[in-house]
């Protein structure tokens, strides 16, 4: 992986530089003092993973973190002085989007690195969510992108299958994205949605498969009464948890799934539908850098699930049904 390193510290920073150096198929990518220099940094080169601290000069690791996850988004990994003593930012920093934290190493008498393990298993940990090497991230520029597809996430009820069916219509086919589609509807109907949408999309539409892993072009359906999750090998899972869930499979809890598994953001859509689904789960998704789009009242069957999203402030745009490909496709190819 390549690895962007935040810290005003310079023996901080050394420790950091050390260790990633040490680490076999990893190596830097640059280095930055405080949260204004990483953020313009991430948009010059978006690393595979950034080293975040937290209290910096000008712009903190939160801030910072917000704003690369909104312009850049990446793996980031706050790394401070100390996690218990800043909990309250450790907190707020994930809830903008940072994946996990840890104790900043330190370097000791003789120049040595101490406290090293602790990071190194969290870095290899984001390395096999994020599945890239520099090597990969070099080839893929010139063949077939080799990391993960970016995804598309349509959660749907009330007149949901005809307003899913007229965005995938105009979508591109040969596209690095793969999309999933949670839909309300019972485990019985779930193969005939997938076909029905595949006849009228003229696409390959299929049933989630246990264990299956997303891949590019695909569209893909949840077909079970369970829950449709993420595992954190990225793989997709049925799951009877939590029980209490009226709606089944709950758009919430997929969206909660991808906010905590997937490794890098996309586009996420909640559309018309009765009840409160999704709302939370779009929130999530917007807090970790996706785009999300909530279908607009004029367009809706039943506007109750897109307008929770937007009361939430999940959505950052508000469209019609007919508008969605266009935004989407702009979207998905930057």
């Amino acid at each position: 992986m390549r690895i962007g390193i935040v810290n005003d510290v310079r023996a901080a920073s050394e420790a950091l530089r050390r260790i990633v150096t040490g680490l076999t198929d990893h190596e830097i990518a640059w280095t930055a003092s405080d949260g204004v220099e990483a953020v313009a940094a991430a948009k010059r080169d978006r690393p595979d993973l950034i080293l975040m601290d937290l209290l910096m000069p000008h712009m903190d690791g939160v801030q910072a973190t917000r704003q690369i996850m909104l312009s850049s988004p990446c793996a980031i990994l706050v790394v401070t002085a100390t996690v218990s003593g800043n909990i309250s930012l450790v907190y707020e920093a994930m809830g903008h989007g940072a994946l996990d934290a840890v104790d900043t190493p330190v370097l000791g008498p003789s120049g040595e690195v101490q406290g090293a393990q602790a990071l190194v298993d969290k870095i290899a940990m984001i390395g096999k969510l994020v599945g890239a090497s520099p090597d990969a991230r070099r080839t893929s520029r010139v063949a077939a992108p080799s990391g993960p597809p970016k995804l598309l996430l349509i959660g749907a009820s009330t007149g949901g299958p005809k307003a899913i069916s007229e965005i995938l219509q105009p979508l591109p086919v040969d596209w690095n994205v793969a999309v999933l589609i949670v839909q309300h509807v019972d485990m019985a109907f779930a193969p005939g949605l997938a076909k029905w949408l595949g006849d009228r999309t003229g696409r390959s539409v299929r049933v989630v498969e246990d264990g299956q892993q997303p891949l590019a072009g695909d569209v893909l359906v949840a077909g079970t009464n369970d829950h449709l999750t993420f595992n954190k090998d990225r793989t997709l899972a049925y799951r009877e948890e939590p029980k209490h869930l009226f709606f089944r499979p709950s758009v919430d809890v997929f969206f909660w799934s991808v906010a905590e598994c997937w490794p890098q953001a996309g586009t996420a859509i909640l559309l018309t539908g009765m009840g409160t689904d999704g709302a939370k789960g779009l929130l999530a998704l917007r807090a970790r850098g996706w785009h999300t789009i909530a279908q607009d009242q004029s367009s809706s069957v039943v506007w109750s699930m897109p307008k929770a999203a937007i009361e939430l402030n999940a959505a950052c745009e508000v469209l019609p049904v007919a508008k969605m490909s266009q935004a989407i496709s702009q979207r998905m190819a930057k």
